[in-house]
């Protein structure tokens, strides 16, 4: 809203300076988060049928604009002719932007076909179209869509300014009226306005899910777990995750930094996935799986390869930052293994050295690794990556082999054999 060109939206230009959020800026992101968490209140076809309704205009006005950029403006010269021109800088800001630019956070949707699975129609089939469907849309949109803009840029102002030289506040937007196509441009400033608002509303239900089902685990307070009889919502944790939220906005005011800090430790909780996924094939290979993924001998150590060298993209000091965060939940564990009289702690602790040693290893190469991603260049480009990936296929292992079977277990062994696959 804060880059609207129209003189009657000048009013909105208070929300934003230099890119971080003011103080009356943060109030409305307030406003929204509550409104965001209100339509997730009382039915789950009401936020089905408000996220269709905004996923056709998520749709809809990306493909609209690659057809009609394209044919106002095409010019394929403009990707390069050679390696160099290609990627002039050399491939490592590719990657670096994967993580601190948001690429990998703009993927983030399938999240919440997994969180809201046990609320999905025939989730042994759905949850993974979903999840496919999810990231095969997001990946040809985002492609085709940053393909469209590079070869819509007329050849003399790059050849003028180059690359680094074009400056907009909405490329697309700008784009389009600099193209004469005001009309698109409209359109787009509207976009740029109702996407995000269908993206909120989606992850306040998908998170505040989330926190509810953490509540099993018996490490956060009981009253999370708590389901509205009526609607079969969980209210009471998503009042907190909103709670939450806005602290989370609060300290990181700008988006750039919050996207890194949310994409980095999104990605250490997806660095637990494929060990707890292969462990729990070891130590209950019996149990019935209506949902199961094949291929996960190759596919599990792979995720979580790539997962690791996504996070160390996130850069110095980053990296460091989001693991600090992180261990700002350790009192509430440490709370109630304490009301729980330490039985499994000694266990646990000893389950969870490969993360903790791990989380170490990450931090240390963060700091040592290449200037091309912060680093003091002690382990320069592109071998920084070589001994992360040598690295973590070796926390991935010993993850695995650190496994242990906890009381939960014969829970969900109890639990699984009333399981029909």
């Amino acid at each position: 809203m804060s880059s609207w060109p129209w003189s009657w939206a000048n009013w909105t230009h208070q929300f934003l300076k230099n890119g971080t959020i003011t103080t009356t800026g943060l109030m409305v992101v307030f406003l929204f988060m509550l409104a965001f968490t209100l339509l997730n209140f009382w039915s789950v076809k009401i936020l089905t049928s408000f996220t269709s309704l905004i996923s056709v205009f998520k749709i809809g006005v990306p493909t609209l604009t690659i057809i009609m950029l394209t044919i106002a403006s095409f010019h394929p010269e403009n990707c390069g002719h050679s390696l160099h021109t290609f990627m002039p800088y050399g491939s490592a800001p590719i990657f670096a932007a994967t993580s601190s630019a948001g690429i990998i956070f703009s993927f983030n949707a399938f999240q919440t076909v997994i969180n809201m699975g046990s609320e999905i129609e025939n989730p042994k089939k759905n949850i993974g179209r979903g999840i496919f469907i999810s990231l095969l849309i997001s990946g040809i949109i985002y492609v085709v869509l940053q393909s469209v803009f590079i070869t819509a840029i007329k050849p003399s102002a790059v050849a003028a300014h180059g690359w680094g030289g074009i400056n907009f506040n909405s490329p697309f937007a700008d784009l389009a009226i600099m193209l004469g196509i005001r009309w698109l441009s409209v359109l787009l400033y509207m976009d740029a306005f109702v996407s995000p608002v269908g993206t909120g509303v989606s992850f306040a239900a998908s998170t505040g899910r989330a926190l509810y089902a953490m509540e099993s685990n018996q490490h956060i307070p009981s009253f999370l777990g708590k389901i509205n009889q009526k609607y079969g919502i969980p209210r009471v944790a998503m009042l907190v995750n909103l709670i939450l939220s806005m602290l989370m906005v609060s300290v990181f005011r700008s988006w750039a930094t919050l996207a890194t800090v949310i994409c980095t430790s999104t990605l250490i909780a997806y660095l637990t996935g494929p060990v707890t996924a292969v462990a729990f094939r070891k130590l209950a290979p019996d149990f019935k799986r209506p949902v199961k993924l094949k291929n996960l001998s190759w596919m599990a150590p792979l995720s979580f390869v790539l997962a690791s060298l996504a996070v160390y993209w996130a850069m110095w000091p980053t990296t460091v930052e989001v693991i600090l965060v992180i261990l700002l939940g350790l009192p509430f564990y440490f709370y109630y293994e304490y009301r729980a009289g330490y039985v499994n702690t000694r266990k646990a602790f000893w389950s969870s050295m490969w993360m903790i040693f791990y989380l170490i290893f990450i931090s240390i190469m963060s700091y040592i690794g290449s200037h091309q991603f912060n680093g003091v260049n002690w382990i320069p480009y592109p071998w920084d990556f070589v001994v992360i990936i040598v690295a973590s296929l070796g926390f991935y292992y010993w993850g695995i082999k650190s496994a242990h079977v906890f009381p939960d277990y014969y829970q969900a062994k109890k639990l699984n054999d009333t399981v029909k696959e």
